[in-house]
């Protein structure tokens, strides 16, 4: 991790108004470290990164305020500071991509981000069902030694945080806003049960409120910081399928779980597996793909929990969404014998009832 005086000196390289990435990469790799691009001359500066150099010469009381807000927030608890490209423990899966993130914030534990990671993605609307198997291939990967790699969003990625919570592997939450804010404000309890247990990462530093045109760069550190990338229901157009093609783009593994040809939250992962992307039904397959046994798991896997005695409601159910009507002409029963059923089973978990009174068998790993 930085001390506070290298600290400085990066933010204020990084940060300044004007130079952009592309020019900070010039400058490192000319001068070296922050420090020795600060002790390089004008001209020298100049010569490598342009015209634009020349705002590292310059007073920005603006820059000054977020730099005292960055301090204040390091300060503020235990587990907080920030890694550079030239920290040892920044994450090596993450160094080989095309565009790591030149200063990484951390809150938490940060050799998770050596640990070998999954990414999971997926709909911010998702299924009963869809937020079942997120949590379930969560826990299960993170049981073996895996982390979960997500984006801290609602729906998949939230769940994927919540199983991954559940073994030694944990959980790394990649923000799109300064590790001082949570977004979303309904995700707080899960960041602080994060940053107790597992890390939370984000390369905009503290301040930064969340702006649409930071999710997709969110998206490339979610790629890159996992050997592969599982997507659980994702309509055609989504951000998880962003991360999907930045993933394959980084050379690392595509995996896309299958739903209903009836779920419009299905087409997605239909498409990837189209495209190339590898069929999932259990976490083992995906530990099969990224390596065969499990890494170092610190402790054993838990046991699958016992499938739930047969019932013939849930059979009739089927895996697709169905109607009260259809359930009454498949079974014989009334409607008013099969909602007082139903309602017992969603009690349970094992129905979900969704919008347009459709109901849906949920599988509970």
């Amino acid at each position: 991790m930085l001390d506070f005086d290298e600290f400085d000196a990066w933010f204020r390289l990084i940060e300044t108004p004007g130079l952009g990435r592309e020019r900070v990469r010039r400058l490192l790799a000319a001068f070296g470290p922050a420090p020795a691009v600060w002790a390089a001359s004008r001209a020298a500066r100049r010569e490598v990164a342009g015209a634009a150099a020349d705002a590292l010469g310059d007073t920005h009381a603006a820059l000054a305020e977020r730099l005292e807000l960055a301090r204040r927030w390091w300060q503020a608890g235990e587990g907080r500071g920030a890694l550079t490209l030239a920290d040892p423990e920044y994450p090596p899966q993450l160094l080989q991509t095309a565009d790591p993130p030149l200063l990484l914030y951390v809150h938490g534990d940060a050799r998770l981000l050596a640990r070998p990671s999954i990414a999971i993605v997926g709909s911010r609307n998702a299924s009963a069902q869809g937020l079942d198997n997120a949590r379930a291939l969560a826990a299960h990967l993170s049981r073996a030694g895996w982390a979960i790699v997500s984006g801290l969003a609602l729906g998949i990625d939230g769940a994927a945080h919540e199983g991954a919570l559940a073994g030694p592997g944990s959980t790394i939450a990649v923000l799109g806003t300064g590790l001082d804010r949570v977004y979303p404000s309904r995700h707080r309890a899960l960041a602080h049960r994060i940053a107790e247990a597992g890390v939370l990462v984000s390369e905009f530093a503290p301040g930064m409120p969340p702006l649409a045109e930071n999710f997709p760069q969110r998206n490339r550190i979610i790629a890159g910081l996992a050997r592969g990338t599982l997507v659980v229901e994702a309509a055609l157009q989504s951000g998880s399928l962003i991360t999907a093609r930045l993933a394959a783009e980084a050379g690392r593994e595509v995996f896309a779980l299958p739903g209903s040809i009836h779920s419009p939250l299905a087409r997605g992962c239909h498409a990837l597996i189209r495209q190339g992307a590898k069929l999932v039904e259990t976490a083992q397959d995906i530990i099969d793909e990224c390596g065969g046994a499990a890494p170092a798991a610190p402790a054993a896997a838990a046991p699958p929990a016992a499938e739930p005695a047969a019932d013939p409601l849930l059979d009739a159910l089927g895996e697709d969404p169905v109607t009260l009507d259809a359930l009454s002409a498949r079974t014989g029963w009334s409607a008013a014998d099969l909602a007082a059923r139903l309602l017992e089973l969603e009690l349970d978990q094992r129905v979900a009832r969704l919008p347009g009174g459709l109901y849906q068998r949920r599988h509970v790993g």
